[in-house]
C-alpha cells in the first residue's frame, strides 16, 4: 500500500462522518443485543457484514459527490492486495498451532510454565517475557503467536481470567514492538515523520518507558490480589498433561529455532512455515500415539501420519484428557480456525478503501488538523487521527502514513523536531490499533490468542495508556524538543 489519502475538496466534514455514525451504529446494536454469530463470537457474526453495510453508505456519499464506481473498488483492492501478507501469517499461525498442539510443544510449555510460575508474579512476568521477545524479535504479531499462545494456556491452567492474560501479552508485546529497531512501524513513524531510527527510539523511549513502568506495577496489584485458585490443583494438573503427552525439553527445540530465524531476519512468514513443519515431524517423533488416534488408526505408517500432521495443520484439533479445563486448552481449530478473521479483515478494509476513495479520510483529518491551534492542540489532533484512522481505515499502517504526511509540516512550522510527530505516531498509532475490533491487528490478535477484544480491552494497559502519556509530556512540556535543538545536537 502507497499510503497516500485522497483528497476530495466537495466533501463535507458530515459527509464525510455519515458512513463513521452509521458503522459505529451498527457495531454499538450489535454488542447491545449481544449478537456475534455463534457463541457471540465476534469473528464469526454479523460485524462483517456491518463492515460491508458501512460501506455501502460510503460509497452512496461517493456517489452523490461523483466519485466513481471504478475509483472506489480499486481503492478497496489495493487495500485488500496490502493485507496479503498479513492474511498468509493468519492461516500459517492456524496451522502452527495445530502441529505444536499435537507434537507436545503447546503442552510442554504449560508444563514447565505452570512449575515455574504462581498467579501472584505471573502477570507482569508475562509483560516482561513477551517485551523480551518481541525487542528480539520485532514483532507483536510473532511474540502472540508462539510465546503469547503458550502464555494463554498457562494463565488458564492457573485460574486466570483470559482476558488479563491477553492483555498483559499485549501489553509486553506492544512495548517490545515500539523499541525494536526491527519492526516495521518503528522504521515507519521516524520515515513519515521526517526523522531517524535511532532517535526515534531514543525518544520514544522517555514517554515509553514510564508506561510500560506502570503497566507492570498495575499487574503486580493485581497478581498480589488474585484468588490463586489454579495453584490447589497444579500438581494434579501436571499428571494430567503428562498422561495425555509425552514432555519433554527436547520439544523447545522448535520454538527456539523459530525465534531464532525471526532474530536472523528471516521473513516472519517462513519462520512460521518451518515452526509449522517442524512441529508436524516432532509430532510424529514424540506423540504418535496421538498422531494414531487423530488419523483413527492402530499403527503409525506414512498414510496415518500424515493425516494426522495433515488434519492438525487444517482442521479443528481436540485433544481428551481426565481434566476438563485441560481439553478446553488442548484445542486448536488449524488454518480453518483463522478464516473468521480473515474475513473481518477483508470486509474492513473494503470500509477503509471506499472511506479513503471518496476523500472521507482526508476531509477528517483535516478538520481534526484546524484544532490544533496551541503546541498542545498539534498533539492532540494528532493523536486523535491516528485513532480515528485506527476505527475508520483499519489499519495501523495508514494510521502511521496519513497522519505523517499530514502533520509533518505542522510540526516543523511550530518549530518541533521531527521526532515528536515520530513518538506520537507511534504512542497513539501502533499500540491502539489492537484495541479496534475491526482493525487487522485487533481481529489478528484476538483471533490468534483466541480472546476477544472486549475481553482483553480492559487489561492492555499498556495500549491504552500509551496516548494519555503522550499528552500528558505534551501538556506539561515534558521533553518536547525544539527543532534548533535537533539542529545544534
Amino acid at each position: 500500500m502507497e499510503g497516500e489519502i485522497i483528497k476530495n475538496k466537495e466533501l463535507s466534514i458530515w459527509e464525510a462522518l455519515i458512513p463513521v455514525i452509521v458503522l459505529i451504529g451498527m457495531l454499538a446494536y450489535n454488542v447491545l443485543v449481544g449478537y456475534g454469530g455463534e457463541d457471540d463470537d465476534p469473528l464469526a457474526g454479523s460485524n462483517q457484514f456491518v463492515l460491508l453495510m458501512g460501506g455501502a453508505v460510503a460509497a452512496i456519499v461517493g456517489f452523490f459527490n461523483k466519485v466513481s464506481y471504478k475509483k472506489m473498488i480499486e481503492e478497496v483492492a489495493s487495500n485488500v492486495k496490502s493485507t496479503t501478507r498479513a492474511l498468509l501469517i493468519l492461516l500459517m499461525v492456524g496451522a502452527l498451532a495445530g502441529t505444536w498442539l499435537i507434537s507436545g510443544i503447546i503442552p510442554a510449555m504449560i508444563y514447565y510454565g505452570l512449575e515455574l510460575l504462581n498467579p501472584t508474579i505471573f502477570l507482569p512476568a508475562t509483560v516482561i517475557i513477551c517485551s523480551i521477545i518481541s525487542i528480539a524479535t520485532g514483532s507483536s504479531w510473532t511474540t502472540s503467536a508462539t510465546v503469547g499462545i503458550a502464555l494463554i494456556g498457562i494463565g488458564g491452567a492457573l485460574g486466570i481470567s483470559l482476558g488479563m492474560v491477553a492483555g498483559a501479552v499485549l501489553s509486553g508485546a506492544y512495548f517490545g514492538d515500539k523499541m525494536s529497531p526491527m519492526s516495521d512501524t518503528t522504521n515507519l513513524a521516524p520515515a513519515m515523520a521526517g526523522t531517524d531510527l535511532f532517535t526515534h527510539i531514543r525518544y520514544m523511549a522517555y514517554t515509553t518507558v514510564p508506561t510500560i513502568i506502570i503497566t507492570l506495577i498495575i499487574f503486580v496489584i493485581i497478581g498480589l490480589n488474585l484468588d490463586p485458585v489454579g495453584q490447589a490443583d497444579t500438581n494434579s494438573i501436571l499428571i494430567d498433561i503428562k498422561k495425555a503427552f509425552n514432555i519433554t525439553p527436547w520439544l523447545f527445540l522448535v520454538p527456539i529455532f523459530v525465534i531464532a530465524l525471526i532474530i536472523k531476519k528471516v521473513q516472519p512468514l517462513i519462520a512460521l512455515l518451518f515452526g509449522c513443519l517442524m512441529g508436524g515431524v516432532f509430532a510424529l517423533i514424540f506423540q504418535p500415539d496421538i498422531v494414531m488416534n487423530l488419523s483413527n488408526s492402530n499403527e503409525l505408517t506414512f498414510k496415518s501420519g500424515y493425516r494426522g500432521v495433515m488434519d492438525a495443520l487444517t482442521i479443528e484439533t481436540v485433544i481428551p484428557t481426565e481434566n476438563e479445563t485441560l481439553t478446553s486448552l488442548f484445542r486448536a481449530k488449524g488454518m480453518s480456525g483463522m478464516l473468521g478473521t480473515i474475513w473481518l479483515i477483508i470486509c474492513a478494509m473494503v470500509f477503509g478503501g471506499i472511506m479513503d476513495a471518496i476523500g472521507a479520510l482526508s476531509r477528517i483529518s483535516s478538520a481534526l488538523l484546524k484544532l490544533a491551534d496551541s503546541i498542545f492542540g498539534l498533539f492532540a489532533s494528532t493523536v486523535a487521527t491516528c485513532l480515528a484512522l485506527n476505527v475508520t481505515a483499519s489499519d495501523q499502517y495508514l494510521a502511521i502514513v496519513v497522519p505523517g504526511k499530514m502533520f509533518a509540516k505542522a510540526y516543523k512550522d511550530k518549530g518541533l523536531a521531527p521526532e515528536n510527530l515520530s513518538r506520537t505516531l507511534e504512542d497513539s498509532g501502533t499500540v491502539t490499533s489492537v484495541l479496534v475490533p475491526w482493525n487487522t491487528c485487533g481481529a489478528y490478535q484476538s483471533g490468534v490468542l483466541g480472546v476477544d477484544v472486549g475481553e482483553y480491552f480492559f487489561y492492555a494497559i499498556f495500549n491504552y495508556l500509551s496516548p494519555f502519556m503522550t499528552l500528558l509530556f505534551a501538556a506539561f512540556n515534558i521533553k518536547i524538543r525544539q527543532l534548533k535543538e535537533n539542529i545544534s545536537s
